[in-house]
């Protein structure tokens, strides 16, 4: 059993690895947001139905829960939108560094949902956050698209993880995952046909590296990494999980350092926010594994 645990654990670290070479391949495709995530949803979902088959898993439920994961759905397209226009508007570090705020905005979000009082040191640590936020918006003005659409991709994920975490409770993270995937397709979908001139021929002619990028980026980065973390989960709790998924951020932005010096290398006060940013997400994620606020089920795995 701890060789399985240290196994498992290492697998994490592996999953929240690839999770911050999700920006790196947002950074490398080169297509528009939009179709970038009608992609890597189309492609996920093909695959997670693959799996779906493969394992035997039952994904009947009800209407209600079906039009539930359509909203879900919505959602997580919405984010990824956000996520990747924000790479484009800016660039890895500062969309990695305002996707850690997502913490901050999930501590007001899971009040309202699970029907709790907000604890005080969430208040704290929104404020330092704020503050972080501010820091490096100060630094790095010329980047306040990206910067504040990063933000809303934050908010986007907050509010599907938290949703995801009632949904955790009654049906299995495959069975959510897959229709969520269906559902941002079929979204996309009508969004593109009616405000983008539709599926033109030009839609579907991608160069060969974007191809493969896609690929990883629906196989490796989201399927593999969706059904993967449910896994550890067996071994690892999911607080701890939750914890080490704050690493997210510091993977990627040194990834994006080392493989794009000349866009990537930002101010000190950048780096100041950023750590500022991440060192409270990480304090509040640790402070809830001592004194855990109320006992429920939670979908780790990341949206992004």
């Amino acid at each position: 059993m701890p060789n399985a645990k240290l196994k498992n654990y290492l697998h994490l670290h592996v999953l929240v690895f690839i999770a911050g070479f999700t920006a790196i391949l947002g950074e490398l495709i080169a297509i528009g947001s939009t179709a970038l995530v009608w992609y890597r949803m189309f492609i996920a979902g093909v695959l997670m139905y693959g799996y779906i088959k493969v394992v035997k898993l039952n994904i009947n439920v009800s209407l209600k829960s079906k039009l539930q994961f359509f909203g879900a759905g919505i959602i997580i397209a919405l984010h990824w939108i956000t996520f990747f226009e924000a790479i484009n508007q800016s660039n890895v570090s500062i969309t990695l560094a305002m996707f850690s705020t997502g913490a901050f905005f999930a501590s007001f979000i899971e009040p309202i949902i699970y029907k709790r009082k907000i604890i005080w040191f969430e208040i704290f640590f929104g404020i330092l956050v704020i503050i972080g936020v501010f820091l490096i918006t100060q630094s790095e003005i010329n980047y306040l698209n990206g910067i504040l659409l990063g933000l809303v991709s934050a908010l986007c994920s907050a509010l599907f993880a938290v949703i995801n975490g009632k949904f955790i409770q009654q049906h299995s993270a495959t069975t959510i995952s897959f229709y969520e995937f269906i559902s941002g397709v079929l979204f996309l979908s009508v969004f593109i046909i009616i405000f983008n001139d539709g599926f033109s021929v030009s839609f579907f002619e991608l160069k060969t590296m974007d191809w493969i990028y896609l690929f990883i980026l629906a196989s490796v980065c989201t399927a593999y990494a969706f059904i993967g973390s449910v896994k550890v989960m067996k071994y690892v709790s999911p607080y701890t999980v939750m914890l080490t998924y704050n690493l997210e951020p510091i993977y990627g932005i040194a990834m994006a350092v080392l493989l794009f010096p000349d866009t990537e290398l930002m101010s000190s006060q950048f780096y100041y926010g950023a750590f500022l940013i991440l060192a409270t997400v990480i304090a509040d994620g640790f402070l809830k594994t001592k004194k855990p606020i109320k006992k429920r089920k939670i979908l780790t795995n990341k949206p992004n």
